[in-house]
């Protein structure tokens, strides 16, 4: 496997800062040009784990970031260099082996699935992965077709998730109707985001939740809207007729989160 480029103050720190947990350093180095402070803070607890660290010019740091997409660019003086088995994401599981161990634990004990279906802008992924960390989500579903490319190395979800897809669940299925229809069967309670549905800070979310989320163009999939049990709104008082759907996500979050409080 070729070496793996990270870049963005977030993903890098959220990187290190696990190796440093885990005690595991290898296959991993960081490059720096001129260390500023943000800079100096990853180095002093990549010193910590003991992760190799190298100076380099500006123009070296270019040449290492000049194959990643064009938002992840800008280095800003700092890349993570992974190899081996860094390289492969290891937030990443078989949705049947999640399921298993969900399935074993209490019915009163609080576990949020977010569903994506169509989601393919890899900010909006990153970004939804980013609150699914802040608000507990157990797991992210994202389907194989009509979802954001190469989820396993997208370093424009690592960056808009500010280092939260090093952390959070995400698996990767072939049929997100058959998905929600077996998680229903093992006791969660589907709901999907949409106009006209019931308002959600008048409703109570069930302690095994699925939050199902559609594209802003077309909504749910017809089918896998008809696996939700209940339809979901946010009331607002704008003059567009829709949110982003990764703020409509951090809402639904929330609420599902401060519910449990």
């Amino acid at each position: 496997m070729s070496e793996r480029i990270i870049t963005g103050f977030h993903a890098i720190e959220e990187k290190v800062l696990r190796a440093k947990d885990s005690g595991n350093n290898a296959g991993m180095r960081l490059v720096y040009s001129k260390p500023g402070p943000r800079v100096k803070k990853i180095l002093s607890a990549a010193k910590e784990a003991g992760i190799p660290c190298s100076q380099a010019d500006d123009r070296s740091l270019d040449g290492m970031v000049q194959a990643l997409p064009e938002t992840s660019r800008d280095h800003r003086g700092i890349v993570l260099c992974l190899s081996g088995e860094q390289a492969k994401t290891k937030n990443l599981v078989e949705f049947d082996e999640w399921l298993l161990a969900a399935r074993a634990k209490p019915e009163t004990e609080r576990q949020t699935v977010v569903v994506l279906d169509s989601v393919t802008d890899p900010h909006n992924v990153g970004a939804i992965i980013r609150s699914c960390d802040q608000f507990g989500a157990s797991l992210v579903v994202i389907p194989e077709r009509r979802g954001a490319k190469d989820v396993e190395s997208n370093e424009v979800i690592a960056r808009s998730s500010a280092g939260s897809s090093a952390w959070v669940p995400v698996a990767v299925v072939s049929n997100l109707v058959r998905t929600v229809q077996l998680l229903k069967e093992n006791g969660f309670w589907s709901y999907g985001a949409d106009a006209g549905g019931e308002n959600v800070t008048k409703m109570k979310f069930a302690p095994r939740s699925v939050i199902v989320m559609g594209s802003e163009g077309n909504g749910i999939a017809r089918l896998l809207k008809e696996q939700c049990d209940t339809i979901v709104s946010i009331p607002t008082c704008g003059k567009i007729d829709s949110l982003n759907v990764s703020v409509a996500a951090g809402v639904l979050l929330y609420e599902n989160y401060r519910q449990s409080l």
